[in-house]
């Protein structure tokens, strides 16, 4: 049995990442969709509410598990018994950014393969920083996020919003 693990922060899931776990899934016999607890930018959601909404987007899939994790990813993913890490391509940044990532973790641990994903066409736009942006500005969010997450989204974003201090001029 061949486990593959897609890292990220998730925050939030996007149908971009849904359609990324959908792919993998269809691939390897485990996909575990590993939600890191303390990423280096600022976030909307809690490690909880992040693993809740994923779990939440992905209980149709009888091979994907969710958990949290800290550390290095690839102690994460030897932990977990996996071979592979599943990455999502968008744009050429993207690449970039992988590709520098990816050499560290090689030298980190050789016996880790990276497997990268083309983002479908339909979501090679979508970013989960436009995506909170949009919802911020109360944009719509049907076709982005799944319908539990735009709700979340909504709901932070409002609850925000009032707790922000008004400005005089």
């Amino acid at each position: 049995m061949v486990t593959a693990v897609y890292p990220g922060s998730f925050d939030p899931l996007t149908n971009g990442h849904l359609d990324i776990i959908t792919r993998a899934c269809a691939l390897f016999d485990k996909l575990i969709v590993g939600i890191y607890d303390k990423p280096d930018k600022q976030m909307l959601f809690s490690l909880e509410e992040r693993v809740a909404l994923a779990k939440e987007a992905t209980t149709d899939f009888h091979n994907v598990h969710v958990k949290s994790y800290s550390g290095l990813t690839v102690d994460f993913i030897h932990k977990e018994g996996g071979r592979a890490m599943i990455r999502g391509l968008r744009m050429n940044s993207d690449f970039e950014a992988e590709f520098e990532i990816a050499a560290m973790n090689k030298k980190l641990a050789p016996d880790i393969e990276l497997v990268c994903l083309m983002a479908s066409s339909e979501y090679q736009c979508l970013s989960a920083k436009l995506i909170k942006e949009v919802a911020s500005l109360g944009g719509c969010l049907t076709g982005l996020v799944p319908e539990h997450v735009a709700v979340a989204l909504n709901n932070r974003l409002s609850k925000t919003q009032l707790e922000a201090p008004t400005q005089r001029a």
